[in-house]
């Protein structure tokens, strides 16, 4: 990672990015008693969190994940298909390093909030792409999707405004609804 990609991230993503690697080195720590401190380092909540297993499909909530970098890291690490809840946004983001993953792996994209710049950026990658007008509607269709081995993964990709823990929260309520 650079020290420009950390810097588009925001200082408050950036800090507790490299909080975690340091963090990971710490606990690789040979000292029995400095690893135990650090093993007790809590992970960021609502990152690549499983929520429930529904009809055999996983539902899985990254709502920590505010920009594009943080969305590809759970592109890349889930395995299979997936359906991906993501916000839109009015301000310019680069979606561009996640096409490569969409194409290989999104199924279907569900979109909350403003649509265009997304569907502009994986118009070529993921044929089917949805506007939905809330958290629920999406997890509506995500459910009723006609497709075996695939993960339902909500992941913003961009700071829509609202805390990560509201949407987390929101997510882990509408998917205990289903």
């Amino acid at each position: 990672m650079t020290l420009e990609s950390l810097a588009k991230m925001g200082q408050e993503y950036g800090h507790s990015s490299l909080a975690a690697l340091d963090a990971d080195r710490l606990k690789a720590m040979r000292n029995a008693s400095l690893r135990a401190c650090f093993n007790r380092i809590e992970d960021t909540p609502f990152r690549i969190e499983p929520v429930a297993r529904i009809i055999g499909r996983e539902y899985i909530n990254d709502a920590a994940a505010r920009t594009p970098n943080a969305t590809w890291y759970a592109l890349e690490t889930l395995q299979g298909g997936l359906i991906w809840i993501a916000c839109g946004s009015d301000h310019p983001v680069d979606y561009s390093k996640l096409v490569p993953s969409a194409l290989r792996k999104v199924r279907m994209l569900l979109v909350l909030g403003p649509d265009e710049q997304l569907r502009n950026a994986f118009k070529d990658a993921v044929h089917n792409i949805q506007s939905c007008s809330s958290l629920s509607e999406a997890l509506h269709l995500a459910y009723l999707y006609d497709a075996q081995d695939v993960s339902v993964l909500f992941s913003p990709a961009t700071d829509d405004g609202i805390p990560s823990r509201v949407w987390g929260e929101r997510f882990r309520h509408e998917v205990n609804e289903l």
